[in-house]
């Protein structure tokens, strides 16, 4: 898994934090402010200062992780799934972030084995006063994942590819990458839907003298997917 999806498995991992605003309140202590006070004034008091407020979150849940994808699309980013039901992280808050992960060992005898990864992620945010709207928050964390899937650790030939028609906002990185003597071919999609953020990474790598996967192949399963789980965000807040 690459870096951006460990920081996630991190994210799910920490509980959630509330944030409390505290109003603070001024006023008269009933004395006379004497010559200060221009003419003509009067003497007002502060009963209180109005607490900001925000523009409400559009969506207050989340999918089940694990289900975000149909098993038509399972079957053909990960020929030979080991776990079609996938493995749920564990989260503290399944309303705020969930994630759930794949993977494929398709065996093509003496031609080597097609070794296959994906997982989803799901972060969601609200509105708060102290630190914005639910939509910015979830912008900020969008920006982020970009920035981190760009900095993987031994990344080489890194792009980032505009993914069209998903969400308000999506961004495809595409890397390459070697572990264990094997050349990895990396997708990375980071898509926002209003105040929800879905990350989705898929990968695969030729194994056993296997040949290395095509990119481009790679990258249009992967944008297809990104689609799908963020449809399947709009549809939890129909439910």
């Amino acid at each position: 898994m690459h870096r951006s999806a460990k920081r996630l498995a991190g994210l799910l991992t920490c509980a959630a934090v509330p944030v409390l605003l505290v109003a603070g309140c001024s006023g008269s202590d009933g004395k006379s402010s004497g010559d200060s006070t221009p003419s003509g004034s009067s003497s007002a008091t502060a009963a209180g200062s109005p607490s900001p407020t925000v523009a409400a979150a559009k969506f207050k849940k989340l999918p089940n992780p694990c289900e975000a994808f149909s098993k038509g699309t399972l079957d053909k980013l990960l020929p030979k799934v080991k776990d079609a039901a996938g493995s749920q992280g564990k989260s503290t808050d399944t309303n705020a972030r969930g994630a759930c992960s794949w993977s494929s060992s398709d065996d093509q005898g003496v031609d080597g084995t097609q070794f296959r990864w994906l997982d989803v992620a799901f972060q969601r945010y609200d509105s708060d006063p102290t630190l914005g709207s639910g939509e910015k928050r979830a912008t900020d964390f969008y920006t982020q994942q970009i920035n981190d899937a760009k900095g993987t650790k031994g990344a080489k030939k890194v792009a980032a590819v505009p993914t069209a028609g998903t969400g308000d906002a999506a961004t495809a990185i595409t890397y390459d990458i070697a572990k264990e003597d094997n050349d990895f071919k990396n997708t990375t999609i980071v898509a926002r839907t209003a105040n929800i953020v879905v990350t989705v990474n898929y990968n695969g790598a030729g194994m056993a003298g296997a040949d290395t996967p095509n990119a481009n192949d790679l990258l249009k399963a992967a944008q297809a997917a990104a689609k799908e789980a963020v449809t399947a965000s709009t549809k939890a807040n129909k439910a």
